[in-house]
């Protein structure tokens, strides 16, 4: 049996946490290990280190994945770890594995091969405890609306027009429509309910995009919960509920300090999907990163047009600043399917990727992710063909040789970073929601326009009588194409987005336009990687991937 993940990151040597706290410059009071591979900077420590001298930032995307992924992840460890091997202090902030991945089909979230970040067993499953806290402050939120209908308190929420969900850590699609409160008066109002997937929560989505305690708390109290029988919107904080939801989150808000496969130090932190969500891991984490090292590689989930797109224009506005450099990853496998075999058409799909990230203004940088079946023709095709468009372009091999099989890209990233360049967003926050959406159909997606269904139209409507349509733009679409359609793949044009309707995620500061027919809750495949997952005589866990 040859080597997998799983294999490598249980025969790495793993340094005791207190020694890559010390390494990362953290002292006593910044850090608390949770055993000997793990642990968290304290809230003193992130006090601290947002107040540093802030680093270079780099953002590591993709182009447009197979259902197995491109090895964002891996080229992000990989990167950070050959920027180590050239001498520059450097670090990945990545986000945290979710469950659903994990036991599904696309794997856990930890990189892969020789770049990893570690304890990989740990990480993927329960980690420091942060998403059962997410998931628990969620559900409480959950229990305290049923108690409030229950009891009939004010304001009174109108129960045909629910707007708050629950939320579970496993693809489930049983769950997608519920009904809730069978079996008599004493088990409250029935009435339609659902669950969305945890990555999906904005209790997620505030977590990673909250800048404190105190922001966190409020944004918490923002959370639209329901409409009163006038149309206007009811808040968890007028529940009551963002005292308990931000106890719950206390320490699941403190960024989780582990190690890569080399022994530098790593953030992971947050888990919001990039097709659902903004796709980043946590505001906090990137800024206390930045106060680490004098580089921070980071990754937005998905393909450039769902999470890259999110990071740059959601994240950045509320971190207060842009990319110094971004790394588009490619690889011959997903420019064949693009191509339907075809290696030479499937480029178009990197021409559309690097033409929508080249409007944001920092330098772009091609990694061609090498696996072994790759030849070298092809791979000489891609780099040629990027080098075409004016890109730098090199081969990375992170699976296979670490940060060693990094270090050309790793020296193509410095001098980005050294590039000076000016960071500007596609739109501004000013623009009215119509226009925003427009840019991103056109400018980022390639396609002619949008439409809305009439739940949308209507949604949107409320949202401008109600003073929130100025929300950050969060399209939720298809992972598979630039279109709301999984099928047009490779660099469709012609096309219009349906947006089937609008979520205002108050708390979070997000207006998520639904678009086709992506799912808030996904489904288990027919053969899920669960069925490999088991613990041996030793207590080890094994057929992760």
């Amino acid at each position: 049996m040859g080597l997998t993940n799983l294999s490598i990151a249980q025969s790495a040597s793993v340094k005791p946490i207190i020694e890559i706290a010390t390494q990362a410059g953290l002292s006593d009071t910044d850090f608390e290990p949770l055993g000997r591979a793990k642990g968290k900077l304290t809230t003193e420590g992130v006090d601290r280190l947002t107040r540093e001298k802030q680093g270079k930032l780099v953002l590591v995307t993709a182009i447009t994945p197979t259902p197995a992924g491109e090895g964002k992840t891996t080229v992000t460890v990989g990167l950070a770890q050959g920027l180590q091997k050239i001498g520059v202090k450097a670090l990945p902030a990545i986000r945290e594995p979710a469950l659903g991945p994990v036991f599904g089909n696309k794997g856990g979230a930890c990189g892969g091969g020789y770049s990893q970040v570690l304890p990989m067993e740990e990480i993927n499953l329960f980690f420091n405890g942060d998403f059962p806290a997410i998931s628990a402050a969620h559900n409480l939120l959950s229990a305290m609306l049923d108690a409030h209908l229950h009891h009939g308190h004010e304001p009174r929420p109108d129960k045909r027009r629910p707007t708050w969900p629950r939320t579970v850590d496993m693809n489930d699609r049983a769950l997608r429509q519920i009904i809730v409160g069978l079996g008599g008066s004493a088990n409250g109002f029935a009435r339609e309910d659902g669950f969305v997937v945890l990555p999906a929560s904005e209790v997620m989505a505030i977590l990673c995009l909250a800048t404190s305690l105190p922001d966190l708390k409020t944004r918490l109290g923002n959370i639209m919960i329901g409409m009163n029988f006038e149309g206007g919107p009811i808040l968890a904080k007028d529940l009551g509920a963002n005292g308990a939801m931000t106890a719950l989150l206390r320490d699941a808000f403190r960024p989780n300090l582990v190690q890569t496969m080399e022994g530098g130090p790593a953030l992971v932190h947050g888990g919001p999907f990039a097709n659902i969500a903004h796709g980043c891991s946590s505001l906090i984490a990137t800024k206390c990163g930045l106060g680490m090292a004098d580089v921070v590689v980071t990754e937005a989930g998905f393909a450039s047009d769902l999470g890259a797109e999110k990071f740059l224009n959601i994240k950045c506005e509320r971190l207060g600043r842009g990319p110094d450099a971004i790394v588009l990853v490619a690889t011959v496998r997903a420019l064949a399917h693009h191509g339907s075999g075809d290696l030479t058409a499937g480029l178009e799909n990197l021409r559309r990727h690097v033409s929508h990230l080249k409007q944001y203004g920092p330098p772009v940088v091609v990694a061609v992710n090498r696996f072994a079946s790759d030849s070298k023709k092809d791979l000489d095709t891609i780099l040629a063909f990027a080098k075409g468009l004016g890109i730098e372009a090199f081969l990375a091999d992170p699976w296979n040789r670490g940060g060693e099989g990094c270090r050309g890209l790793a020296e193509g990233v410095k001098a980005a970073i050294e590039t000076p360049s000016s960071f500007k967003p596609l739109y501004t926050s000013a623009d009215p929601v119509e226009k925003r959406l427009h840019k991103v159909v056109t400018k980022v997606y390639g396609g002619e326009g949008y439409e809305l269904s009439e739940a949308a139209a209507r949604r949107l409507k409320w949202c401008k009588k109600h003073g929130i349509a100025g929300l950050s733009l969060c399209v939720a679409k298809t992972q598979s194409s630039f279109s709301d359609d999984a099928s047009l793949i490779n660099a469709p044009t012609g096309f219009t987005i349906n947006i089937r309707e609008f979520r205002p995620s108050l708390g979070a500061g997000l207006l998520v336009a639904v678009a086709g027919d992506i799912l808030l809750m996904p489904g288990l495949g027919k053969e899920p990687a669960a069925k490999s997952i088991d613990v041996n005589e030793a207590g080890e866990i094994v057929g992760l991937v």
